[in-house]
């Protein structure tokens, strides 16, 4: 009895340790396998891709098309701009959210923002279209003019706002690239941040606050990853969860879009976790670290021997494994290098590849070298010994005729 206790216990705590490795699964660095049918994460930085999944298949893409909508309403418009609704703008289809805008309901370009990527407000992405573009059929061809502008050849907006549309598509490799354009606007990462927003009263309504629709943003949610800075979430019965977004840690911005999936928070998550685990940004050189040395043409001895230094720190996205030591630098100099040079001149540049991303930087001079004065000195010298020779042979000359006189006075 006493042995079967014991088996008992064993196989208790075996099963017990199998189950913590198990929930620690997700702090791994083991590719994780998702529910969404397509996704992709991409440095923001070097625009390095570093997980995907079925990244180029095209997809409907539901209300993370509105960030496209954001950023072409942020480049034709000041925030504090004055729009009002009209009866197109406000008629949506059943079921898709709205923010109860009614007809002849007036808004600042901001509050509008908000609504659109805090709250996902359907109504506020058409009340935009017809500021922006004059009419909703207009700022939809804007829509598509921006996406050929990215380079995208697999996107095609049919409205503003994500409705579902068979010729409304595009692919999370397009999707990233829209959202890495959108965050070099300072306006579209504050608001597309935002865990909550309060718009004030209007014209027609009175005051109305709103959550956001991206739960990773929001501190005290079960979703919440605190990592993340930006997001947009989207969802259609045929397009499924969406969410396209970016997080921000240790100098490593990423940028992911998880795309038909049961479960975007958690697919978001896991990919995230995932890259943080698995890769991070070390300088392979910070600045003034000297790469190399040279010999330089017509210098004085005492300074012909010229370090090159890198200009600048050299961070770089690298897996964890990787050693950076073990990197050659790639160097390429500028031709006749030669004396005299000052202390900070470009001389070169230097180029360090890491897991297929080039790094490049100039390569300057450490301190001043000072041209020779050999030359002077033997041009010098030769001019002396030019002096001495023809007072020598005046000399001689002198000292001879002064003794043919004697002969002759004999």
């Amino acid at each position: 009895m006493r042995v079967k206790k014991i088996l008992l216990i064993l196989i208790l705590i075996f099963f017990i340790i199998g189950g913590v490795n198990f929930s620690f699964a997700d702090n791994q660095n083991s590719i994780p396998s998702i529910n969404g049918a397509s996704a992709i994460l991409i440095d923001n930085r070097t625009n390095k891709v570093l997980y995907s999944k079925n990244e180029d298949t095209k997809m409907f893409p539901a209300s993370t098309t509105k960030i496209m909508t954001a950023i072409i309403t942020l480049e034709n418009c000041s925030l504090d701009e004055q729009a009002t609704a009209s009866f197109d703008a406000v008629n949506i289809p059943e079921g898709y959210a709205t923010a109860d805008i009614k007809i002849g309901e007036t808004f600042t370009v901001e509050q509008l923002l908000e609504m659109l990527l805090v709250h996902s407000a359907n109504d506020a992405a058409n009340v935009l279209a017809e500021h922006v573009g004059g009419s909703l059929e207009s700022f939809v061809s804007i829509m598509n003019t921006k996406a050929n502008e990215l380079g995208l050849t697999n996107t095609h907006f049919t409205n503003a706002y994500g409705l579902q549309d068979d010729n409304h598509y595009t692919t999370a490799r397009d999707l990233a690239t829209i959202m890495k354009y959108c965050l070099q606007n300072e306006d579209f990462r504050r608001i597309c941040g935002l865990a909550s927003c309060a718009i004030p009263a209007t014209n027609m309504s009175e005051p109305r606050t709103y959550s956001s629709t991206n739960q990773l943003v929001i501190a005290g949610n079960n979703n919440y990853y605190p990592y993340v800075t930006t997001g947009k979430t989207g969802f259609t019965s045929d397009a499924k969860h969406c969410l396209v977004s970016s997080a921000y840690n240790n100098d490593l911005e990423l940028i992911c879009v998880v795309l038909g999936s049961e479960d975007n928070f958690g697919d978001t998550r896991a990919i995230y976790n995932y890259a943080y685990s698995t890769y991070s940004i070390k300088d392979i050189v910070k600045e003034n670290d000297t790469v190399t040395t040279i010999s330089v043409k017509n210098a004085s001895y005492n300074t012909k021997n010229l370090d090159l230094v890198v200009s600048e720190d050299i961070p770089a996205l690298v897996s964890n494994s990787v050693d950076i030591n073990s990197i050659e630098p790639q160097i390429s100099l500028k031709e006749n290098i030669e004396a005299p040079i000052e202390k900070g001149s470009v001389l070169g540049r230097v180029t360090y590849s890491v897991e297929g991303v080039n790094y490049t930087t100039d390569l300057i001079a450490f301190s001043n070298v000072e041209k020779t004065r050999l030359p002077i000195y033997i041009f010098m010298g030769i001019i002396i010994l030019v002096i001495l020779l023809i007072v020598l042979i005046t000399i001689i000359i002198r000292n001879k005729r002064n003794k043919n006189i004697e002969l002759l006075d004999e």
